[in-house]
């Protein structure tokens, strides 16, 4: 009896057993991986959230007041110097000076590195290099490098029909030396000698801004790109202070935009297209898209966002594969902008807010976060009746898991008293992983 019944129970054991194993042949196990830096931007998911509270930005850029040991050395010393800003390292240790001359083009800088106590320890730029877009100048993170924008700087005597913020058109693809250049610049007669201060080195340059960089001590100047007819004008380190996220337009399009500007009284905003940079000169174009909202990095350095009015955009920074996701928010806006609009509506009736408000409202976040997104395409509401309906302006990437996006109408003019900033709204992505298969 005893053996019968002990064979039973090894036979429904087996079964069992043989049932879970077919089970894990035929059905994939799943992990989700430890941190979003090893999952690709194709395997991202997404929750939505519109109107969230605007995001805190522990390191916002503030206005840096001057060096005062810095402008004494100025005042002293380099007279026929006009000292325009100073810029500390992150780890205050170095002060990059930018100045011009009395005799420089508006527009040109020039480039110095002291130290934190007014020394100057090295000169920078030579003659024939002009420092362009000063505000874009910076350390990086981990302040071993400064990234700055130059081109060949033109002679006072013989300049371009353009200005110098709008660089000669060049049909060329070939490498601009300064030295091969005529209108450009050779003379090192103003420079005035410091005793035991190394004069700058002559160093490539082109007739388009392009990208340079320099160690902490102000040496080893050289070009990041060589892309003679596209314009560098914005770039962003990356927190690991390895990689750089660039916008470049052809000289083209820079021109066409700036007219059209001009044409209607705006202040000029330059669009470009994104591209990853590394230290050593390595470039990849990530898209073929123009836009004018600047990229962001992910704090974990493996990626970067950037926006297409009401896209976004998802780059791998990493990666012998890397891969790209695109974010269509477009339905997701139009639905949460109806309920923002029909809020706003009540407010103003009872007096409460301005039409023309530039700040972010919050209205009922619960009531939109969880508004419906999957209806039919004929029951979205029509972007036309909707004032709040705006392209994403801006990008600010506070945590791994975090994007925030910013929709808004901002026209800047030239007659500043005309400028508008409306509807100004903070939304946000939370990102998760998706579950991969186990590999056998």
């Amino acid at each position: 009896m005893f053996q019968r019944n002990f064979i039973k129970f090894l036979l429904v054991t087996f079964l069992l057993s043989a049932v879970g194993c077919q089970q894990r042949i035929f059905e994939k196990e799943t992990v989700a991986p430890a941190t979003l830096r090893d999952v690709p931007a194709l395997r991202l998911n997404f929750r939505f959230e519109p109107d969230v509270p605007a995001p805190t930005i522990s390191n916002q850029a503030q206005t840096e007041e001057r060096n005062a040991a810095v402008q004494n050395d100025f005042d002293q010393n380099r007279s026929l110097e006009i000292l325009d800003k100073t810029i500390a390292s992150p780890n205050k240790q170095q002060v990059l000076v930018v100045f011009h001359k009395i005799e420089d083009l508006q527009g040109d800088f020039r480039l110095d590195m002291y130290s934190a106590d007014g020394k100057l320890l090295r000169r920078i730029t030579h003659d024939g290099m002009a420092v362009h877009y000063p505000d874009t100048i910076v350390w990086s993170p981990d302040s071993s490098s400064v990234a700055f924008m130059a081109m060949a700087r033109v002679s006072q005597t013989n300049p371009t029909p353009e200005s110098q913020t709008k660089p000669p058109e060049s049909n060329t693809e070939t490498n601009a030396n300064v030295e091969t250049n005529s209108d450009v610049e050779n003379t090192n007669t103003t420079l005035t000698p410091t005793p035991n201060i190394e004069q700058p080195k002559t160093v490539l340059t082109f007739r388009t801004e392009q990208i340079y960089i320099c160690d902490s001590g102000g040496g080893s100047v050289q070009p990041l790109t060589q892309n003679e007819g596209l314009i560098y004008f914005y770039f962003v380190w990356s927190p690991d202070s390895s990689k750089l996220a660039a916008l470049a337009a052809t000289f083209h399009e820079w021109r066409v935009l700036n007219y059209q500007a001009d044409i209607r009284g705006e202040l000029f905003v330059p669009f470009g297209r994104l591209r990853l940079i590394e230290k050593n000169g390595r470039e990849r174009r990530l898209n073929d898209n123009l836009t004018a909202v600047r990229p962001v990095w992910s704090p974990d350095s493996a990626k970067i966002a950037d926006a297409f009015d009401t896209q976004v955009r998802i780059y791998d920074a990493i990666g012998d594969a890397p891969t790209q996701a695109a974010i269509p928010l477009r339905n997701q806006l139009l639905i949460s902008s109806k309920t923002f609009d029909e809020q706003l509506q009540v407010k103003e009736s009872n007096g409460n807010v301005n039409a023309n408000t530039n700040t972010n409202l919050n209205l009922n976040t619960n009531q939109t976060a969880n508004a419906p997104l999957n209806q039919p395409i004929g029951s979205l509401p029509d972007a036309s009746t909707l004032v709040s309906f705006n392209p994403i302006i801006n990008l600010e990437w506070t945590e791994d898991k975090l994007l925030y996006l910013q929709t808004g109408y901002v026209k800047n003019f030239k007659e500043s008293t005309n400028n508008v900033q409306s509807y100004l709204r903070w939304h946000r992505l939370i990102f998760s992983p998706q579950a991969v298969p186990l590999r056998n």
